[in-house]
């Protein structure tokens, strides 16, 4: 394997030339003749396909736009990226991938994940150690609570050594725009992100505006964004089912109005890869500026196919070079694209995209310091209260666990074998072994090593026939099952035997949480007490909650008995609560 560079440390440069591999283009032009049109078909356009689909029952119907052409020959189009001041301020790459986060924006939409202040400004702070571009701080015009949360981000993370932008999303009306300009204006780089619907099922059921009178608002209001802030992104809302023509004569209006940064969301997540790169090169082709370096094309989509990171790494090889994206992929219904997939992703797989990208072989393709990814995920998560799949890509409590026994034997033997990422690179201490009923003797015997122990072959195989027992009845054998099998079949090391007898909580809302335990200390025998009887010990403590008092008071007791020193005492490392409903 070829050696590469450090993925966290992406050189400066002033300008860069990329060549991205692009369809020829279908305009000469942006088209004139869409804006008189009014909206009024009620069907969401077909993308990528000139041929009306047959409407299916939970399906969205065939549209009557025409979609753009898939490629049919492929040429090398420069696409020249200019760097930002923002760039230039902060010594990054013009040429990368620009990575947006919109956590604390389009993620706090999840149903029951609104976050305070506080926790915003602390989710905030570790976006900017984790490396992201920009910050998407919220929607000022939506509360006053979330206007001022978007300022004290501004005044804070904004102004940070290496600052991210801080951006504001406004919908493309004055009071929208003029509140956001006052929540970002305190950041060191602010930038006004407004957008409008541009497909025709949102002009005629929610906006219920003509295709001109959409063009003319988008000249508008980008116009008066432009007048507050320098740095003025524009989203062309369900971009994916609107009509191409009239695609790219929005987008080359907002240009004209001084928009920097054009984004194309998915905002349903109906497109595909295939089609999401032909939206793409259709606006790098057609939309003036993009590729004379002076703007940016970014890329929104939501998981609702479950194709939302397929489309990304897709529009990134058409030349996209901002990516809208949330922690765990948090985000309205389905969810958005999730940061850490694609930043992996791009990690991995560099060689591939810096090759596809005509870039330099081993140079990052992100800001991201992957090794903050895990510890960000927490934090949204735990903020949150989203709990995150256990299968999750990346940063699922399985995603570097081994149960079969194949592979754990491969793993141990080496990571590459099962491993395609170090747990070590997104910020874990190590990859997990979980024994169960698929687990072979190799993995067992090398977690009695890691635990300290050196069994015999004899006593291996032994405790081995009372693990594979107890994995017919646990799902997942832990740490002390396997103290527990290695006392009895190995080797007697000195543990003490405890048992609980006796559990009472009590708490309230207007009560103390307090806990109290009753305790069966099993001595170990002696030849002058060969039968000792059991030493029962009561203990009382307090806690911020039950289970916290309940711990407490176990420490209590052990220490008591002596069995426990300070700093053996047991700490609860996770918690959570689950509904069964």
């Amino acid at each position: 394997m070829a050696q590469q560079a450090p993925f966290d440390t992406p050189p400066a440069h002033s300008s860069i030339a990329l060549l991205t591999t692009a369809a020829t283009p279908r305009h000469t032009s942006p088209a004139t003749t869409s804006s008189s049109a009014s909206a009024t078909s009620s069907h969401p356009p077909a993308i990528a396909s000139t041929a009306a689909r047959p409407a299916a029952s939970g399906v969205a119907p065939a549209a009557t736009a025409t979609s753009p052409a898939p490629s049919t020959t492929a040429v090398d189009a420069a696409v020249v990226v200019l760097p930002t001041k923002h760039d230039l301020a902060t010594g990054r790459d013009p040429a990368r991938v620009r990575v947006m986060d919109t956590t604390l924006r389009d993620g706090e939409q999840s149903p029951g994940a609104t976050l305070t202040k506080e926790e915003k400004i602390l989710i905030a702070r570790q976006l900017h150690r984790l490396g992201v571009d920009v910050i998407e701080a919220g929607f000022p015009f939506a509360s006053l609570g979330d206007a001022d949360a978007v300022a004290a981000v501004a005044k804070g993370v904004g102004n940070a050594e290496n600052p991210p932008i801080i951006q504001g999303l406004a919908r493309a009306t004055k009071g929208d725009i003029k509140a956001c300009w006052e929540a970002v204006r305190h950041a060191a780089f602010p930038r006004i992100h407004t957008f409008i619907a541009t497909s025709d099922v949102h002009l005629t059921h929610k906006l219920k505006k003509s295709r001109a009178e959409v063009l003319a608002i988008t000249t508008e209001m980008v116009s008066y964004a432009k007048s507050l802030c320098d740095d003025v992104q524009f989203s062309a809302e369900d971009a994916t089912r609107s009509d191409p023509d009239y695609l790219v004569e929005v987008f080359s209006a907002a240009v004209a109005a001084g928009a920097s940064t054009l984004n194309v969301p998915d905002t349903v997540g109906y497109t595909t890869p295939a089609e999401m790169r032909d939206f793409i090169r259709l606006v790098i082709d057609n939309v003036p500026g993009v590729k004379e370096g002076k703007v940016v094309v970014s890329v929104h989509g939501h998981d609702d196919l479950g194709l939302s990171v397929a489309n990304f790494m897709s529009a990134i090889e058409a030349g996209a070079r901002q990516v809208e994206c949330t922690i765990n992929g948090i985000g309205e219904r389905a969810g958005n694209a999730a940061l850490e997939e694609i930043v992996m992703a791009l990690k991995v797989r560099r060689e591939f995209y810096n090759g596809s990208l005509k870039r330099p072989d081993g140079v990052a393709l992100t800001n991201i310091k992957s090794s903050e990814i895990y510890q960000t995920s927490k934090m949204v998560s735990s903020f949150t209260g989203m709990v995150i799949q256990p299968n999750k890509a990346i940063v699922g409590a399985n995603a570097f666990a081994h149960e079969s026994g194949i592979h754990q034997d491969g793993v141990l033997k080496n990571k590459l074998t099962y491993e395609i990422m170090d747990a070590e690179s997104i910020g874990i201490d190590s990859n997990k072994i979980v024994l169960g009923k698929h687990s072979g003797r190799h993995a067992f015997g090398a977690r009695l090593r890691e635990m300290g122990y050196d069994p015999t072959k004899d006593e291996l195989d032994s405790a081995f026939v009372r693990f594979k027992a107890l994995t017919d009845i646990k799902k997942e054998v832990t740490d002390f099952d396997i103290n527990s099998i290695i006392t009895d079949e190995v080797k007697n090391v000195g543990l003490t035997k405890i048992t609980l007898n006796h559990l009472q909580v009590q708490c309230g809302s207007t009560s103390i949480p307090t806990a109290t335990v009753i305790l069966a200390i099993h001595d170990d025998p002696t030849d002058a007490d060969p039968s000792p009887a059991p030493r029962e010990l009561t203990a009382t403590a307090i806690g911020t909650g039950p289970v916290d008092a309940a711990f407490k008071a176990v420490n209590d007791a052990l220490l008591t008995a002596g069995v426990l020193t300070r700093a053996d005492e047991f700490t609860l490392v996770e918690y959570a609560v689950n509904s069964v409903t």
